[in-house]
């Protein structure tokens, strides 16, 4: 397929449903974490994403390659990708999926924080620090007005909102080490074999890896190895291989709202005047900062953009 200068009405569909897809795999991981550990959960998806994401690979005639030098970049960055899923299924475990959707996907902002300080020619501009401080509102009025909290709790906003801004460092780490030399299905393979060993070595610490384990939540543990990590990524791979880079990223506001439906809809989630403003405000601001730059700008930027893109795609979020 030739790569499309815009976004058509089939791009868009794609992605509002890979949009809905990353904001439901949340509610699968609360709903599987009553019968697993989570810490154990996000383990088994990783390793069970190795063997997928390899087969992938070799279907595609992409053998493996660990090039020279880029191990050192490779295991601290399967490192933090393990500690984001870690402190996520533990969110999810100890928060509501509302209230993990606004702080999650808050990615961006600390991403943007970072390149501005780390990155060259990733400057904030007046809109983007705009954007920064609406998502930042949104962040701290996420946290404060637990009057909306239901079943949530302190410690999980933490860990939601601690996750993102370990998301944030793999993207980082994509773009300025020398895991920028690696291809995207490279990085993701590097990232779920890391952190499927560490996870699973770990999850013994975090109690019994069974809870009231009952055959009907493997479905939910297929579910996420094989649609959300493995075919979630491709799909998001392919989206950016035919579009735009800006365009697609525009789109990452709506997995948030998304969240926040499928909580209050799905589990009976609370979704009171405090949340949905703090939603609209994280919204808002991922608006803004995903926001394409002026033409004069552009293209100085769209490599910049399409590695973001990328990097926030890979792991199936």
């Amino acid at each position: 397929m030739a790569r499309k200068d815009r976004l058509d009405m089939p791009g868009v569909g794609l992605l509002i449903a890979v949009s809905l897809l990353f904001a439901f795999n949340q509610v699968v991981v609360k709903w599987v974490n009553q019968g697993l550990q989570p810490v154990f959960f996000a383990g088994l998806r990783s390793a069970g994403a190795v063997v997928c994401i390899w087969g992938w690979m070799l279907w595609n005639g992409r053998p493996l390659r660990f090039l020279p030098g880029t191990i050192g970049a490779g295991l601290p960055m399967g490192l933090v990708f393990g500690a984001e899923f870690l402190l996520l299924f533990l969110a999810l475990d100890l928060t509501t999926v509302v209230r993990t959707a606004i702080l999650f996907y808050t990615m961006p902002v600390w991403l943007a924080l970072a390149a501005h300080v780390g990155l060259p020619g990733e400057r904030l501009t007046r809109t983007r620090s705009l954007g920064l401080a609406l998502a930042f509102a949104g962040v701290v009025w996420a946290i404060v007005s637990r009057g909306d909290a239901g079943q949530g709790s302190l410690i999980g906003d933490l860990f939601a909102l601690v996750a993102a801004m370990c998301w944030a460092g793999t993207a980082f780490m994509a773009r300025a080490s020398a895991m920028r030399r690696v291809l995207p299905e490279m990085q993701l393979f590097w990232m779920v074999l890391v952190s499927g060993v560490v996870l699973l070595a770990l999850s013994p610490l975090f109690g019994p890896i069974l809870r009231d384990w009952q055959p009907v939540y493997l479905v939910g543990v297929v579910f996420q190895i094989v649609v959300v990590v493995t075919g979630g990524f491709i799909l998001w791979l392919w989206l950016l291989s035919a579009y735009p880079a800006a365009g697609v990223a525009s789109f990452s506001f709506l997995t948030p709202v998304f969240g926040v439906g499928l909580g209050w809809l799905l589990l009976g989630e609370a979704a009171g005047p405090g949340v949905l403003a703090a939603a609209t405000l994280v919204a808002a601001g991922l608006i803004l900062i995903n926001r394409p730059p002026r033409p004069a700008a552009a293209a100085a930027q769209a490599g910049a953009a399409a590695a973001t893109s990328v990097t926030s795609a890979q792991t199936g979020r």
